[in-house]
Formats: C-alpha cells, structure tokens, sequence
C-alpha cells in the first residue's frame, strides 16, 4: 500500500502486469543499482524536461475542468511543483554534465515523448475532471512509488539525486495530495459506490493506458 488514497490502489490493482512493468522497469532498476548508463540517464532527462512542460500546461488544464475551488487549488499547486521544483532538478543534474538549459529546451522531443503528453491532454480536452486525473495519476503517482521504493532498495548512489526527490517527504506529500484529490473528484461526482458504476471501467482503461505509455518513455530512455 502506498498511501495515496483509495481509487489509485483500486486503479492499480486493476491495471495487472502493465503497471509492474511501469514501476520495475529495467531503467528503473538500473537507477537503484547504479547500472544505468550515464548517457541514458541524461537522455532521458532531456526528454522528461519536454514532458514536464506539457504535463504542467495538462495541469493547468485541470484548473478549467475542475468543479470545485479546493480542485482549482490542487491542481494549480501541482502546476507550481512541476515548473518550480521538479524540472530544478533536471536543470541542476544537466548543468553538472554540461548540459544548459537552453540546450534542455531546444531537445527534439522523441515520438514516444509526444505520443504520451498528447494523450493525456487529449484525454483533459476531450473528457471530464475524472478522466484527466486518470491519466494524469500513473506519473506522478507512479514516480512516487518508485521513489519510495529505490529510497528503500538502492545498492548505489549514483543517482542518488534523483532518488532522494522522488523518495524525499516533499514529493511523498505531493502524492498524498493528488491521492486525495483522484478520491474527492470520484466520490464527489459520482458518490462513495463509483467503483460499481460504469463510468469506472473507462477511467481504469484511461489509467492503463497512460501506464503503458510510461513504459513506453522508460523504453526510450534506454534508446538514446
């Protein structure tokens, strides 16, 4: 149990294999030994920079299909860690390998990077708050997880960095928040019994697949 709510312990459970192979990917477990090639690494820093920028703008987008203040609230907060916390951290371990950040913004986004972040606005423009936050949960909640976990099992500090902010009390607190707003979106809209209602198979399809494309952007980042 990670502690970030009901529906995304519920969403999880009923996306089977797919999200194991999300959270213990091989990038993922060559962060917690050390054996992930530095180049690699960096290439997928440049890569989750471009992300970050279209995953905060479907973010923002949750501040229009919010229904509530205190949802307009999270939600703008949650832009704020992206832009002012999160993509730091990128900055700093690329300005370390001389990386600027000018060349960060001017990385050509991979196929695999574009076909994620334009599902997920896709899903906001095209659905309610619900399904936004369904697809927008396996990121943040699942990097949580993660950092959890290699915080725990790591044999290596060599992306330490990197561990320490997804593991760190901060981020842990960020998906606590998002946790308890997937949950307040479901229950307020749809009451206490939505997980036997139909709408919930499409936000666990919704959940799914952007699971899947998070594979698919751990994939990439061994292919640099």
């Amino acid at each position: 149990m990670t502690g970030y709510g009901r529906a995304f312990e519920a969403m999880r459970g009923a996306t089977g294999p797919v999200w194991d192979a999300y959270v213990r990917h091989d990038f993922v477990e060559g962060l917690r030994d050390g054996s992930l090639p530095r180049e690699a690494f960096l290439h997928y820093l440049r890569q989750d920079y471009v992300f970050l920028i279209h995953f905060a703008r479907a973010w923002a987008l949750g501040v229009v299909k919010a229904g509530t203040l205190e949802e307009m609230q999270a939600c703008s907060a949650t832009v704020n860690a992206l832009l002012a916390e999160e993509m730091a951290l990128h900055v700093g371990i690329c300005a370390e390998a001389g990386i600027s950040e000018a060349a960060l913004l001017a990385t050509e986004e991979r196929a695999e990077n574009a076909a994620y972040t334009r599902y997920v606005m896709d899903c906001g423009f095209s659905g309610d708050f619900p399904k936004l936050l369904a697809a927008l949960a396996p990121c943040v909640l699942g990097y949580g997880e993660i950092g959890a976990r290699l915080l725990r099992e790591k044999t290596s500090d060599t992306y330490a960095d990197w561990i320490a902010t997804y593991g760190g009390a901060e981020y842990q607190g960020l998906c606590e928040s998002v946790g308890g707003l997937l949950d307040g979106a479901l229950e307020r809209r749809y009451g206490a019994d939505y997980r036997n209602l139909p709408v919930w198979d499409g936000l666990c399809a919704t959940f799914r697949q952007a699971t899947a494309l998070e594979v698919g952007f751990w994939q990439m980042g061994l292919t640099p």
